[in-house]
């Protein structure tokens, strides 16, 4: 059986579960895990495979092992020590900002006086920022989470797959809008004209509604919130949250959705270095869909071929969709299915370095 090391010492510990749960029953591979305190506490689980590191203990411990692949889950911190894994091993690194991969060196140094100066030039010091572009040059493949990314240089790596299946009609229409309430990523200001029309034009709608903002909101977009439901119909209500949302409470309002609204900005930005969703940048509610098997509504700017992402034409369109039986997600996108496909990749990347 081949051996693989699968990292995650910064962010994405979502996605670090799912390679989890896919590689649990393989018969192909062996895979350990390392991961930094905060990913530890999020995975919150304690397996004989799972190692808690920190950047400075991490190489020793690949040391120790032999491994056929690493697989690096994020590169956004601890360059110095990604630089010298991918220079040393069979190195994949997972890429969430494609033009990232591309940025230089003297751009990077430039980005470092834009914004969080302090927190930056500590990168630059303690962390060798400036190899980042090295990273991505040195390993062997660069893996993208969104097939429609895929190209020669970016292989799709299978992550997500469908975990619940409970689109039941309810009395209220639910819609939630996933994802911390920030103008930065998602207009919520079109969000609230589309509301607040909708709430003038039918304030006696034959059938309740309510949009759950699902995620923390604070700042101008509270004031927002809190002066937007003084102006509501009885056709529509909202919810909001101030604090963190915690993940059982996540999970109950996803299911609750008889739609996801993911109004995202155009563009955004990683490390003051421009991308652009849908083309640089995948949104991580589209695996918010599959993972929950709903339909999700996205901005005409932003098309895809996945069956179960629309166009947010209108609010009305949103109201009216059918959202059952639209797409078979236990079938598409099945735990089993996505596991082999998984490891298909995983093998093709094997062969490839071989090669």
């Amino acid at each position: 059986m081949k051996k693989i090391a699968y990292i995650e010492l910064d962010t994405h510990a979502e996605i670090a579960r799912n390679f989890m749960v896919l590689m649990n029953e393989s018969k192909e591979f062996v895979v350990d895990y390392y991961f930094s305190e905060k990913i530890f506490k999020q995975i919150g689980k304690h397996q004989t495979n799972i190692f808690l590191t920190e950047s400075t203990e991490l190489l020793n411990q690949l040391n120790l092992k032999k491994y056929d692949l690493i697989i690096i889950g994020t590169v956004h911190r601890y360059f110095n020590l990604f630089n010298e894994i991918a220079t040393t091993y069979n190195t994949s690194v997972i890429v969430h900002n494609i033009n990232f991969t591309k940025i230089s060196r003297f751009q990077l140094f430039k980005n470092i006086f834009k914004k969080d100066f302090k927190y930056r030039l500590k990168l630059l010091l303690k962390e060798d920022l400036i190899s980042a572009p090295k990273i991505f040059k040195k390993a062997k493949n660069l893996l993208v989470l969104d097939e429609s990314f895929s190209q020669k240089n970016l292989k799709y790596l299978p992550l997500f797959f469908n975990q619940y299946q409970e689109n039941k009609p309810a009395e209220i229409y639910t819609i939630v809008i996933p994802g911390a309430v920030s103008q930065a990523r998602r207009d919520y200001k079109k969000v609230l004209a589309e509301l607040k029309n909708f709430s003038h034009n039918h304030a006696t709608y034959e059938q309740p509604i309510q949009v759950i903002f699902l995620g923390k909101v604070q700042g101008k977009e509270l004031l927002w919130l809190k002066d937007f439901e003084k102006e509501l119909s009885n056709a529509i209500s909202i919810q909001y949250f101030t604090e963190k949302v915690s993940q059982n409470i996540f999970d109950q309002w996803m299911n609750k959705a008889d739609v996801l609204w993911c109004p995202i900005q155009r563009s955004t930005e990683f490390f003051s270095h421009p991308e652009i969703y849908s083309r640089t940048k995948m949104s991580g509610n589209i695996g918010d869909a599959i993972k929950y098997g709903k339909v999700a509504f996205f901005p005409k700017r932003n098309p895809s071929k996945l069956p179960f992402i629309m166009n947010e034409e209108s609010f009305e369109k949103i109201l009216h969709v059918q959202t059952l039986n639209l797409m078979n997600f236990q079938k598409e996108f099945n735990q089993k299915k996505i596991a082999a496909d998984l490891e298909e990749t995983l093998k093709m990347l094997l062969l490839e370095f071989k090669i």
